[in-house]
């Protein structure tokens, strides 16, 4: 194992930590303000979704990363 497969599991695992924690974090306040007004649940899904989707594009960019290591 060299040290480049090394750099690109240190890139990929640090670059997930951070949108697995969002992803998290939106889906709990996504479920909490719906538990709070049950008829809002409309008008919370799509910015959840849209936030939600954000969150994964930063981990998109560290697989990037990682696959662009050489």
């Amino acid at each position: 194992m060299d040290l480049s497969t090394i750099a690109k599991a240190i890139a990929i695992g640090l670059g997930a930590i951070g949108p697995g924690i969002g992803i998290g974090m939106i889906g709990a306040r996504a479920m909490e303000a719906i538990g709070r007004n049950p008829e809002a649940s409309g008008k919370v899904l799509v910015p959840m979704l849209i936030a939600s989707a954000f969150a994964e594009a930063i981990a998109i960019y560290a697989l990037v990363i990682a696959f662009s290591i050489k």
